[in-house]
């Protein structure tokens, strides 16, 4: 009798456990990447069902958009959200694609009567756009923050200035909770902002330190519950700032300007690239004002050049690579350099990284190869992925897994690769 209770008892604890990691978030595929690089703004994907491989063959379906943009493809079920842009930026597009066969489901246009001046490796159409399952934000700079809901109908819109400079923008808005948040650096005047998503009506509104520069960065919220901090790297450093209110609550300075990429947060650091060449850095977050000397755990030469995809940390590894193919790896508790070396491959890598299945996938700009690297003590490379595509077809957008899918943007065309 009593080995018949113990057996029941262990199989309740079984059950148990096994239900509770089933609850624990890092062990279950995201349901939507439904904003820039992901639930985490991080690039991570937790999808166990999505490719790592691929060639043309597996191309299921591609679609040729009106005009030209940068964007990464979100989603929300099997609608696929993307913006685009004419020649000129005087007409920005929103589309809303079937994720299934590509059709357009809906697409609206929105004027600019004084478009900004990007930079040649920028667009009209960079920043991509987040939803929240009920409405979809599209941010065009100049040409104003637009929310719609799933059906395309307008339901607010946001001027936000003229973002002047020869950059142009590519900070995509993020949603948290009930506020849209978004990074208006700018040559001139700037600040981070944050609107009720539902009204449109403005939060807080926050400054920005002077001489910015570009507003290319997307700010990542880490933390839970009241320790939650919205993280934005810009010109000068990385800045930590309460998500509810806007307040500014710590800064770390960094080594070169830009601040384009994106951090990643892994074991309690932030991993910082500058985006112009000068040290990696990690910073533990949280403290009050400048924490450069109190925080910065390390810091490592990066002799890679210029610096345009976000970093990423795998298993304790932290991977680096510059535009023009240089990876470094470093330990990412230390920063200790395992290994400098030039990937091998023709072309520059501008779009932040996907990380899946404990690699790292890196696509080409010139037509659209992806690098699949397991970060380690030395350089792997496991797969170079071709779509197909023509040399002189340009990829800066961001690699989306979606629905068991990877899907890739060039200038005009989505891919949705697969089964």
């Amino acid at each position: 009798m009593k080995s018949i209770s113990n057996r029941v008892c262990f199989v309740r604890f079984i059950l148990a456990t096994f239900t509770v990691l089933l609850g624990l978030p890092g062990l279950q595929a995201e349901d939507n990447w439904a904003q820039f690089r992901g639930p985490t703004g991080r690039g991570h994907s937790t999808a166990g069902d999505v490719p790592i491989k691929w060639n043309m063959d597996s191309v299921i379906w591609k679609k040729t958009l009106k005009g030209q943009g940068q964007s990464s493809p979100v989603n929300w079920g099997d609608r696929l959200f993307l913006t685009s842009a004419s020649e000129d930026g005087k007409e920005r597009y929103v589309f809303c694609l079937d994720r299934k066969n590509g059709k357009i489901l809906w697409e609206k246009t929105i004027t600019c009567a004084a478009p900004e001046n990007p930079h040649k490796m920028n667009s009209y159409a960079t920043p991509t756009c987040a939803t929240d399952g009920k409405r979809v934000v599209a941010f065009f700079g100049p040409g104003g923050l637009h929310c719609f809901d799933l059906d395309g109908e307008k339901q607010w819109s946001q001027e936000l200035g003229a973002f002047p400079g020869p950059w142009g923008v590519a900070a995509s808005p993020i949603i948290h909770g009930d506020l849209v948040i978004q990074n208006c650096d700018a040559e001139g005047a700037s600040y981070l902002v944050a609107f009720d998503l539902k009204t449109g009506e403005q939060v807080w509104k926050t400054e920005r330190a002077a001489k910015p520069r570009g507003g290319w960065s997307t700010p990542i919220v880490i933390g839970d519950g009241e320790s939650q901090e919205l993280i934005l790297n810009g010109e000068l450093g990385v800045r930590g700032y309460d998500p509810r209110t806007g307040k500014e609550l710590w800064f770390c300075k960094a080594f070169n300007g830009r601040g384009s990429p994106v951090p990643d947060f892994a074991n309690g650091l932030l991993h910082v690239v500058s985006g112009k060449p000068g040290d990696t850095y990690a910073v533990k977050p949280g403290g009050k004002g400048d924490v450069t000397g109190s925080h910065m755990v390390w810091h490592t030469k990066r002799r890679g050049g210029r610096d345009l995809p976000s970093p990423a940390v795998v298993d304790g590894y932290l991977l680096v690579v510059s535009m023009s193919g240089k990876a470094t790896c470093y330990d990412a508790k230390t920063g200790k350099i395992y290994w400098e070396e030039k990937l091998g491959v023709k072309g520059e890598f501008a779009s932040a990284p996907l990380v899946l299945k404990g690699h790292v996938l890196l696509q080409n700009v010139y037509g659209g190869g992806v690098l699949v690297i397991k970060p380690g003590k030395n350089l792997e490379i496991v797969a170079n992925n071709s779509l197909g595509a023509e040399v002189s077809e340009m990829f800066r957008a961001t690699l989306a897994p979606i629905k068991g899918q990877i899907f890739a943007r060039s200038f005009s065309t989505v891919y949705c690769i697969g089964k």
